[in-house]
C-alpha cells in the first residue's frame, strides 16, 4: 500500500523536523566555535609568560594570557571573595593589590582559604613582606552570572572584581583593570592561599545538545511514518 501522507499531521511534522534539524546544526556550529575558542584559550596559558600590562588594548585577546612579575603585595589593602568553595569546602578567595616593580598597580587573586582563616591576621605566614614573584594568567574583570548578586563595600562583602569601586574602596589610587589568578606552585599544594590551575576549564556541551535535537527529530519523524502505517492499516478495517 503507497504512503499517503495527511494533512494536519504533516504539517505540524515537517515544520518540526526542520526546526530540529536547524537547531542540531547550529549546535554543531557552537561546537566548532567553543572548540576554537578553548583551543585559544590554551594556547595562551601555555604560551611564554609576559610581564602584566598597565592597560589591556584588547581585553578579549588577553582573557587568560599568562603573566609573571615581581614586586610586592600590599598585605593590609587584602580584600575576600565570597561564596568559594575549593573541593566542596566553603571558603574565600584572597584578593590583594600588587605592585609590579616599574609597572602598574594589579589585583591579584592570589587563592582560596577556609572559612576560619579568612582574615589577614588568621593567617600571618601568608603575607610575604618582601618582594615576591607572581605567576598567574590575566582574567577580565567584572564578569557575573545572573543571580551574582552586587558588591557591598560597606559590609566588605565581595561577589565580583570590580577593580574601579576596590581601589576607590581600599583608598589606593589606580589598578589596572583587569586581574590576575595566581597559579598553585604545584597540583597539591600544601600552603595557603590555593592558587588556581594552568588549565582551562570551559563549558562545552554543545555535541550532547546537537545529539538531543537529531534524535528527537527522528523520533518524530518514526512516529509520523508509524502513525500513518496504523492509519492506512485501518481504513480498511473501517470499511468493512
Amino acid at each position: 500500500m503507497p504512503f499517503r501522507p495527511r494533512l494536519w499531521p504533516t504539517l505540524f511534522t515537517v515544520p518540526a523536523v526542520l526546526a530540529m534539524l536547524g537547531l542540531g546544526s547550529w549546535q554543531l556550529d557552537r561546537l566548532a566555535w567553543k572548540s576554537a575558542l578553548v583551543d585559544s584559550f590554551e594556547s595562551r596559558v601555555s604560551a611564554p609568560a609576559v610581564p602584566p600590562p598597565a592597560a589591556l588594548d584588547d581585553p578579549q585577546a588577553w582573557q587568560f594570557r599568562r603573566v609573571q612579575a615581581t614586586g610586592r603585595f600590599l598585605n593590609d589593602k587584602e580584600l575576600q571573595l565570597t561564596g568559594r568553595p575549593f573541593e566542596g569546602n566553603a571558603g574565600f578567595h584572597v584578593l590583594t593589590p600588587f605592585v609590579v616593580d616599574d609597572g602598574p598597580t594589579v589585583l591579584v587573586n592570589r587563592g582560596w582559604v577556609p572559612m576560619d582563616r579568612r582574615r589577614p591576621e588568621a593567617r600571618p605566614e601568608t603575607l610575604p613582606a618582601g618582594p615576591v614573584r607572581i605567576d598567574g594568567i590575566v582574567r577580565i574583570a567584572g564578569q557575573k552570572g545572573y543571580f551574582v548578586p552586587d558588591n557591598e563595600p560597606r559590609n566588605d562583602v565581595w561577589f565580583t572584581v570590580e577593580p574601579a569601586q576596590m581601589a576607590a574602596h581600599l583608598g589606593i589610587g589606580p589598578v589596572a583593570g583587569y586581574y590576575i589568578d595566581a597559579l598553585r606552585p604545584t597540583e597539591r599544594p600544601t600552603e595557603l592561599p590555593i592558587g588556581a590551575v594552568p588549565t582551562i576549564h570551559v563549558r562545552n556541551e554543545h555535541l550532547q545538545y546537537a545529539i538531543t535535537w537529531f534524535l528527537l527529530a527522528a523520533t518524530l519523524i518514526a512516529v509520523y511514518v508509524v502513525w500513518h502505517r496504523q492509519a492506512d492499516r485501518k481504513e480498511p478495517e473501517d470499511r468493512a
